[in-house]
């Protein structure tokens, strides 16, 4: 049976095999870990898919091919084969201890020195020394999280680094200009916004929310919420609670487009974009969002995105998603026209909710007050959907935000 690379998100198209765990002759058995991988994503552990014996390994430990790639092969026949060939039996021993003693050393040192993307780019990004860095992966390997419990462990004196300890294989000034390099996350982000600006007539629309009910929710329970939670009550759990409720109304924009066909799914798989700072940006996916309550959304956003940052998330967590949110309030933009994440068709910015003056009508009369406003924009495919479609959801889930008593589903 072939081992092959296996697929680690809907945008990644290769990875590295960072160890092997087993070498070629030995015996393995079904579901026991039998390789690790990388990308600049994430990390994977893959066990044997057969009880077997591992016939021969192609790639080797710190080489990154495409998915799809044959990494091996198990023979699933006779895996306790415990004799020895006979032209292995006339050769006997081929190493003395002190030579296989060597030969062991040897192995450890090539294995520690097998990193992920993501732990080469962490170690590059922010100068670190690796052999400061204890690894708790096999034979001292280094993992991501290794690298971000010695950040944190590390934080103050990281901060005091000065420019003269920069890398001397960094970017420098030539001529006014410095060439920096893309990272495999960027490259892959880049290949991705492309296509899909290439494959997607994008349009973007956007609207205005008043947000004085989400307002009133969030002070009723905020002197007790991050004691109780461990995190902050954002507009954003309540946005995705309206949203699902929009999407119901509006079903089409929960799709995908193969090739003529539009696919319109039942339930809300939401993928939400998570930033990981240099490192870039993910979009997770939470599954069946909608069944969730305001309270359980900000729970499952708060750990996806702390599992994201720590790259504990696994190849799964990145597929299936059915619309994409992202979120730039926090940094207070007014709007952003985001790009549709494929073979999606919708995709919705939440931006910055400020204090503004609006005109309200009471009694017949104009009046002026002030009211927590923010832009929600939308970008979708017109290959599925035209504007109108586009606005009238838009509309319902400004209603949604705008009319819901949100305060009794916190309490």
């Amino acid at each position: 049976m072939d081992i092959i690379m296996p697929q680690l998100g809907e945008t990644v198209a290769e990875g590295t095999l960072t160890v092997w765990h087993k070498s070629e002759g030995d015996d393995v058995v079904t579901n026991e870990l039998l390789f690790e991988i990388g990308t600049d994503k994430v990390e994977m552990e893959v066990p044997a898919p057969v009880s077997g014996k591992l016939e021969k390994i192609f790639v080797k430990a710190g080489e990154t091919v495409e998915v799809g790639a044959v990494l091996g092969r198990i023979n699933s026949g006779d895996a306790s084969n415990d004799g020895q060939s006979s032209e292995e039996s006339e050769k006997g021993p081929s190493s003395s201890p002190n030579n296989l003693e060597e030969k062991q050393y040897k192995s450890n040192l090539i294995l520690s020195d097998h990193l992920s993307p993501a732990v080469r780019r962490l170690i590059a990004e922010h100068k670190l020394d690796r052999s400061e860095i204890k690894g708790t992966g096999r034979d001292g390997r280094i993992k991501k999280s290794d690298v971000l419990e010695y950040m944190n462990a590390n934080k103050n004196s990281l901060h005091e680094l000065s420019p003269g300890s920069q890398n001397a294989d960094e970017p420098k000034f030539i001529d006014g200009k410095s060439i920096i390099p893309f990272s495999r996350i960027r490259q892959v982000t880049a290949e991705h916004m492309v296509r899909s600006k290439t494959i997607s007539p994008h349009v973007n629309q956007g609207i205005e929310v008043d947000f004085s009910k989400v307002d009133s929710a969030r002070k009723s329970t905020s002197s007790d919420w991050k004691e109780r939670e461990g995190f902050s009550l954002t507009y954003l759990p309540f946005i995705i609670k309206a949203l699902c409720g929009a999407l119901a109304d509006f079903p089409n924009l929960n799709s995908h487009i193969e090739e003529n066909n539009l696919i319109v799914f039942k339930d809300v798989q939401l993928a939400v974009a998570v930033d990981l700072g240099l490192e870039g940006l993910v979009t997770p996916v939470i599954r069946d969002i909608s069944s969730l309550s305001v309270t359980e959304i900000a729970r499952s956003v708060s750990s996806i995105a702390s599992l994201a940052r720590k790259g504990s998330l696994k190849p799964e967590d990145f597929k299936g998603g059915t619309y994409t949110v992202t979120n730039n309030g926090a940094l207070g933009t007014l709007y952003t026209t985001p790009i549709i994440n494929q073979p999606q068709v919708g995709v919705l910015s939440v931006d910055g909710v400020a204090k503004r003056p609006i005109v309200v009508d009471r009694d017949g009369e104009d009046n002026i007050v002030v009211r927590p406003i923010g832009v929600i924009t939308q970008a979708f495919d017109h290959r599925a959907i035209d504007g109108a479609y586009s606005a009238a959801f838009l509309k319902r889930l400004k209603d949604i935000i705008e009319n819901h008593d949100w305060t009794s589903l916190l309490s």
